[in-house]
């Protein structure tokens, strides 16, 4: 962990258990950064390799965190912007219902809503009760009515875990489709997609993958890669490597889900900070990382239960993040009275959402409880 920890630059008074906001980027994707500045210094110096094989690169170091090909990946600029392509590339019935769940994350809220008001279509939001699972909620509203269940694998707010696989097999059943946001679980939480068999699914880049802000990756199943992209760009179709032809205007376009690749996808500046972060959760593994961020989840439920912090997530949580209810005594001002002590947490809704990482060291731990104690 001390290794880990030096790879980032995060001072030893600072505690941040707030990956789910925002994931600090490695030093060397600082270093990456500069140089990628430096290079757009020098725009002559500029190759068609740079078009080229860092996205690639980027491809092959995502797709086995989603348990895919690096065909099967598209590199977008956000969550809204891939499940926007995932929207334009489903098909409704009238009447038919679109589930998703209470206090779901927005991005993955409006665009079903759109999607419902062009094919007059619903959308069912599902709530748990106390003694329900997320997975347990859903399964109940799957029926013959459902064409699309749009959920995550961890719930942003109370951090649930939603036993995909179940969800899928259920789906199956009624032909109904899942859409996936994993932005929350992504890279440290396992998942197989070729099991779960989702249409689409999306994270962004710069929460657990500790990259770069407006960086994301979109997976589509191989039957959804000959669909419509949200953009007609040139990079993605056959022969753009050749830039001499590029006024032969090609209507085909390259392999696999590049299609839907957002326009200029080679982005020199974010690409080259991307590597460093996803390079170090490649070579960890979901597994591994969730093992070493779950000593600290579970040692944080056992000793904030004392102070009346509750972890009292649905039967299932999910290993690497925690959405605790606090008392009601918990004074307004709690998350700027931790920031004073340089504790960094956040709070969605009535819960304090506490979400550390790779870096995260038992000082953090012992630095959050003793804020957490004075603050309440």
């Amino acid at each position: 962990m001390t290794r880990l920890r030096s790879l980032f630059d995060i001072p030893d008074n600072v505690c941040y258990l707030n990956a789910a906001y925002m994931g600090p980027m490695p030093r060397s994707a600082v270093s990456a950064a500069q140089e990628a500045a430096q290079q757009k210094c020098h725009p002559w110096d500029i190759t068609l390799i740079d078009f080229f094989q860092p996205t690639e690169t980027i491809r092959q170091l995502v797709a086995p965190l989603f348990g895919v090909t690096y065909k099967d990946i598209a590199i977008v600029p956000s969550a809204s912007y891939g499940l926007a392509t995932a929207a334009q590339n489903m098909t409704l019935t009238a009447g038919q219902e679109i589930v998703i769940l209470a206090e779901q994350f927005p991005s993955n809220v409006y665009v079903w809503r759109r999607l419902a008001e062009r094919h007059k279509a619903k959308v069912r939001v599902v709530t748990r009760t106390a003694d329900q699972s997320w997975t347990q909620a859903i399964l109940a509203a799957i029926g013959p009515q459902t064409g699309i269940v749009a959920c995550a694998q961890t719930h942003w707010v109370d951090g649930g875990y939603v036993d995909l696989e179940a969800v899928s097999d259920a789906l199956a059943i009624h032909g109904g489709e899942l859409v996936l946001d994993l932005s929350q679980s992504l890279g440290v939480q396992a998942i197989d997609l070729a099991r779960v068999r989702p249409a689409f699914a999306v994270a962004v880049g710069y929460k657990w993958l500790i990259g770069p802000y407006t960086l994301a990756y979109l997976y589509a199943r191989p039957d959804k890669q000959s669909g419509v992209p949200l953009e007609e760009g040139w990079i993605n179709r056959e022969g753009s490597r050749n830039f001499a032809r590029l006024v032969d205007c090609r209507e085909t376009f390259g392999e696999g889900a590049q299609r839907y690749d957002m326009g200029e996808r080679s982005n020199m500046q974010l690409i080259p900070q991307a590597l460093p972060g996803l390079s170090l959760l490649a070579d960890l593994g979901p597994k591994q990382a969730a093992d070493l961020i779950s000593q600290w989840t579970d040692q944080i439920v056992d000793r904030a239960a004392g102070l009346g912090v509750i972890a009292d997530a649905p039967h299932i949580r999910s290993r690497h993040y925690l959405g605790l209810t606090l008392p009601p005594s918990a004074p307004d001002d709690l998350l700027e009275k931790l920031k004073a002590r340089q504790v960094h947490v956040s709070q969605r809704g009535t819960r304090l959402r506490v979400t550390p990482h790779i870096y995260t060291t038992q000082a953090d731990i012992d630095r959050f409880i003793a804020a957490l104690a004075d603050s309440l």
